[in-house]
């Protein structure tokens, strides 16, 4: 489990960035629960858990500098 800073992955976020808005779309279509809050609880909750936990220990250095600069 990581604690403290996270290490930034240019290539992930560029994947972020361009994933496009109709792929999204079509997966909202065919999946029925896609897109829906908490249905990771559903479909993996031992995953859940863990990116829950992940999600509260660890922090991105770009809020850092979010909370510097507002």
């Amino acid at each position: 489990m990581k604690f403290g800073v996270r290490k930034p992955s240019i290539k992930k976020s560029f994947k972020v960035r361009t994933t496009g808005k109709a792929k999204r779309a079509m997966k909202k279509a065919v999946i029925p629960g896609y897109g829906k809050k908490g249905m990771g609880w559903v479909n993996n909750p031992k995953k859940a858990t863990y990116n829950k936990v992940y999600n509260k220990t660890s922090f991105s250095i770009f809020s850092l500098f979010k909370k510097l600069f507002k």
